[in-house]
């Protein structure tokens, strides 16, 4: 029987506390009262109540719903104009100037929720250590704690970017605290290296559970999206075993691993993992997923759901984007736009047609008017192809693919099939060509999705599109820790 999409009425019963005080005292959050934790780790429904609790505060207005995907992150990346007088904070971030009161009190609150999560993460896996008998299906307690793992992971991973020293060549240096458990006890420090390796053995942990147990193993995201009419229920014994990309799973961490060991520099294993995620099937031998094409933006489909290996359910977004995007908010000039798709056409690009709209205020001035975050108006219900913000899509194994293919050859077979998902017939390129279009797609492909300053932090980049003023130097990528941590380091 077709199961029915109820993944995404999420009833959270789990009350983690509130954001306040220095890293550790995030760190210490607890439940309100032992009782509460007892009785809510006494059921497979409370476990999975408590880890849906990680994904919906990663929704949180400071983290992947906001502030890491489409404001604070790209202002440091130099994206986004406004009209006068209306970006004046975020004028600031593009100066790098994060001492600043209405700076400290964004990077305070992201900071928070990041560790916050963390605490979420690691309830569920401290009482899977306690009480995890209680889940009999022992394919969904090994996917509850891959998950959990993986959200630890991840959030550490965007910690260590946003806070870190430069992964190549710093002269300075800094220690993040990685927390593994919910304790008063004071969360140790670790060294950049230290860290990379604590978020290793986290990915590597998850990757082995999910491998045992992941319904992806076996069907593609689209199949699992679509509720799956299994013949064998034991095959996926619970709808919570569903829709998969909108979790972690075991593609979803593959692609975390590509992107993190491009990160530190180890081009070899990022080369590897991100072509693991391009070419991998199901047991059956199917595609697991494929890049979106034109269609896709066709059905409104702006952020590429289909093409999702993990992405969040948001049913706040369109209220919450809807004031963000426009010609009083954020937008880009008629020029910055001509830049953005330098050489590219709008007759054969399917995001120049359809991403970027072109309209015009009371005053008769041109902009365009970023749609990704756009909603149908006809949406009835719940649906796993709109509502959504991605985190790990397809695309962004195809540009770490050809940034470390091992000949230029490769480089071009990738770019070619990349470029044709998006509607252009491509050609071969130089090695210089395609290290120029690399950096040109990561801009364009994950434009208000929170990559682009740290493409150009590991890279150590000194200029950045749009901004003339000045280089870009060490310390401007070294988002500072809150005052409240600043003895730890």
């Amino acid at each position: 029987m077709k199961k029915i999409f109820k993944t995404y009425i999420w009833v959270v019963v789990a009350a983690l506390g509130v954001f306040c005080g220095s890293c550790n005292d995030w760190l210490e959050v607890k439940p309100q009262s032992q009782a509460e934790s007892d009785d809510l780790f006494t059921s497979e429904k409370g476990f999975e109540d408590a880890l849906i609790a990680c994904y919906i505060k990663m929704t949180n207005a400071n983290l992947y719903g906001q502030n890491m995907t489409m404001t604070f992150i790209e202002y440091l990346a130099q994206h986004w104009d406004f009209t006068s007088g209306n970006g004046r904070d975020a004028a600031l971030l593009k100066n790098f100037e994060y001492d600043g009161t209405n700076a400290e009190t964004t990077i305070r609150a992201i900071y928070g929720a990041y560790y916050n999560t963390i605490t979420q993460a690691n309830v569920v896996l401290e009482n899977l250590q306690t009480s995890g008998e209680v889940i009999q299906d022992e394919n969904l307690r090994n996917v509850i704690e891959a998950e959990a793992l993986s959200v630890r992971a991840f959030c550490h991973t965007d910690v260590l970017r946003l806070f870190g020293q430069l992964p190549n060549n710093p002269t300075v240096t800094v220690s993040l605290p990685y927390s593994k458990q919910v304790s008063t006890d004071m969360v140790p420090y670790y060294t950049y290296d230290e860290f990379v390796q604590l978020i290793l053995q986290d990915i590597e942990a998850a990757q082995a559970l999910f491998k045992e147990s992941d319904p992806v193993m076996d069907y593609t995201f689209n199949k699992l999206d679509q509720g799956l009419e299994v013949e064998d229920p034991a095959d996926v014994s619970t709808t919570f075993m569903l829709y998969r990309r909108f979790r972690f799973n075991y593609w979803a961490v593959e692609a975390l691993k590509a992107r993190l060991y491009l990160y530190i520099g180890d081009e070899t294993n990022a080369r590897t993992a991100a072509n693991s995620v391009i070419n991998a099937k199901t047991t059956a031998g199917e595609p697991i997923l494929t890049l979106s094409g034109t269609e896709g933006f066709v059905n409104k489909c702006y952020a590429c759901p289909s093409e999702c290996l993990l992405a969040l359910s948001n049913l706040d977004l369109e209220d919450r984007t809807r004031s963000l995007f426009h010609y009083n908010g954020h937008f880009l000039t008629p020029d910055h736009f001509d830049e953005l798709f330098a050489g590219q056409s709008e007759d054969n690009n399917n995001r120049m047609a359809y991403v970027w709209e072109k309209e015009a205020n009371n005053q008769g001035n041109t902009f365009r008017d970023f749609r990704k975050y756009d909603q149908p108006e006809d949406i009835t219900g719940y649906s796993t192809s709109y509502q959504l913000v991605p985190l790990l899509r397809l695309s962004e194994m195809y540009l770490i693919a050809m940034e470390t293919a091992t000949d230029i050859t490769e480089a071009n077979a990738l770019y070619k099939t990349y470029m044709e998902a998006r509607g252009v017939i491509a050609g071969d390129l130089t090695e210089a060509e395609l290290t120029t279009e690399v950096q040109n797609e990561y801009r364009r492909e994950l434009f208000g999705e929170g990559q682009m300053f740290f493409f150009y932090k590991r890279q150590g980049a000194r200029q950045m599109l749009w901004k003339s003023d000045r280089e870009v130097v060490e310390q401007d990528y070294i988002v500072p820790l809150p005052s409240t941590e600043l003895s730890y380091n």
